[in-house]
């Protein structure tokens, strides 16, 4: 069993959480850039590109080369190399108990299944005709007007009593 320091598997895991840190790493993994090359895809401003890029250094997932006043960025896979291990050994772990599920549920499994009739075979009827359909209630639009009891209408052009 390998050991893994769970800060840095946290820090990898929460700066790869963001889809903008992971694009950036994306392009990183291209080649090497500067801040502003970075930035340059994002609609966001240079001090919200750098708080990402600090996400990232601070989980050692680059490294960052000054060369007078540009400051170069490139991907340091090591974090992604312990995240991939990780990964693989959980993945080992989930399948083994997925195929012994399943070869639990296929010795378990009745021979034979009874399955329902898709279609019920019709019922004997003296009458060839079939019967119509008739809306129920609630397949109209709209709602239904209220009938009113004879003599309870005002008329509208007639002066009150």
């Amino acid at each position: 069993m390998v050991n893994y320091q769970p800060a840095s598997l946290d820090a990898a895991f929460a700066a790869l959480a963001d889809p903008t840190r992971r694009a950036i790493l994306e392009r990183l993994a291209r080649s090497a850039a500067t801040v502003s090359e970075l930035a340059d895809p994002f609609d966001m401003s240079l001090p919200a590109v750098s708080k990402h890029l600090r996400v990232l250094e601070n989980a050692g997932l680059l490294a960052r080369r000054i060369e007078g006043r540009t400051h170069r960025i490139v991907l340091s896979t090591a974090p992604l190399d312990e995240v991939t291990r990780w990964l693989e050994q959980h993945r080992r772990f989930w399948e083994s108990r997925l195929d012994a599920l399943e070869k639990f549920l296929a010795e378990t499994r009745p021979k034979q299944e009874k399955s329902w009739p898709l279609n019920p075979p019709p019922s004997p009827s003296e009458s060839s005709a079939r019967s119509r359909r008739h809306p129920s209630g609630s397949s109209t639009r709209g709602r239904k007007p209220k009938r009113s009891r004879a003599g309870s209408r005002r008329r509208k052009n007639s002066p009150p009593s």
